[in-house]
């Protein structure tokens, strides 16, 4: 980020100067970007992790599946949890790494899966400790949240929210000793408001919330904090839960039923199923701006992953006047839709 303000301030002052030579002014742009990500990055990295281990949640598939893998290559000592060891994601970490892999069951909602987890952990640590845990586990749903219950909320949060802090806490000692890294894995729902996505919004923003104040606590021992905000990485992870019309009317009690519109619960679940075969189709950008928050010497606080085409009102989304963010939905035809079709 600090590139970033820093390019920002001098191509500001050089507009000024420049206003009337566009394309000279352009080429500066691109110039002072690519200046400022060289100086901001000559120092060194954690080149290896021998002698290192990791603790990554949410290892069967996606982001935690791939990051495992990488990690081990780079000859940490990988404790990966999963929610099913005996599962072909984990199965799979285990016959295609080194006996520096350790799959181990961890399911985030449950304190016993934790407490089992650390004491793995301590009798397996290698010479240099713990280094770093990635909280990577996590679900995601949609639904308007008329449609939702309280118990829909709390479901969301016990693994986005909840499964993070109840991992963190038993492990902050450890990271201390070593000096270490936390990573979060959230996401730019956190801070952009999306239709129908409330209970995950709910869930990434608390999850940001508790980072940040952890972050301020542990730079006294030395310990780095960073946050992950992948955009739509749907086909790559296959988080986002596929539904069909039927699904969401059988959830629905009577009440619903007489309020809500079956054609607009099957418009819905046409867009939002469209969004699990859009976006990245693999997980390189996230990975590697994982191994920089582990490896860098001054890793970033958060990390924006958007297309180069978002980057700019993902940038400054969170500056922005409500009224302008809100009407981004105003603008699309699904709200449209979505306000003539939505009640019977």
């Amino acid at each position: 980020m600090k590139q970033v303000f820093f390019s920002m301030t001098v191509l500001l002052i050089s507009y000024n100067c420049l206003s009337e030579h566009i394309y000279t002014y352009f080429g500066l742009v691109i110039c002072f970007m690519l200046w400022a990500k060289t100086i901001f990055h000559t120092e060194n990295g954690l080149s290896d992790g021998f002698g290192r281990a990791v603790l990554i949640t949410g290892c069967d598939s996606g982001f935690g599946h791939h990051l495992a893998k990488k990690l081990d290559h780079m000859g940490f000592t990988v404790f990966a949890g999963c929610l099913y060891p005996e599962g072909p994601g984990a199965q799979s970490l285990v016959e295609e790494g080194s006996d520096r892999v350790k799959v181990l069951k961890l399911d985030v909602t449950k304190d016993e899966d934790v407490c089992l987890a650390k004491n793995f952990v301590q009798a397996n640590l290698p010479e240099k400790g713990l280094y770093a845990v990635v909280n990577n586990a996590g679900i995601s749903d949609w639904g308007e949240t008329e449609w939702s219950t309280a118990k829909d909320f709390q479901n969301m949060a016990d693994v986005n929210l909840f499964g993070a802090i109840r991992v963190t806490i038993p492990f902050l000692s450890l990271i201390r000793a070593s000096k270490g890294r936390m990573l979060y894995v959230s996401s730019i729902l956190s801070f952009f408001n999306c239709l129908n996505m409330g209970a995950y919004s709910v869930s990434k923003r608390g999850l940001e919330a508790f980072a940040d104040c952890l972050r301020v606590e542990m730079a006294s021992f030395g310990v780095k904090v960073s946050i992950i905000q992948p955009g739509n990485f749907g086909i790559a992870t296959k988080i986002l839960h596929k539904k069909t019309p039927q699904d969401v009317w059988d959830e629905f009690d009577d009440a619903r039923k007489l309020t809500f519109n079956q054609k607009y619960i099957e418009m819905a679940c046409e867009y939002f199923n469209s969004l699990c075969t859009s976006g990245f189709k693999d997980c390189s950008m996230v990975i590697n701006a994982m191994l920089h928050a582990l490896t860098a010497p001054k890793p970033q606080t958060r990390y924006l992953l958007v297309s180069w085409r978002e980057m700019f009102f993902f940038y400054i989304c969170p500056f922005l006047p409500t009224f302008i963010t809100d009407s981004v939905f105003h603008a699309s035809s699904m709200y449209r839709k979505r306000k003539e079709m939505l009640y019977l």
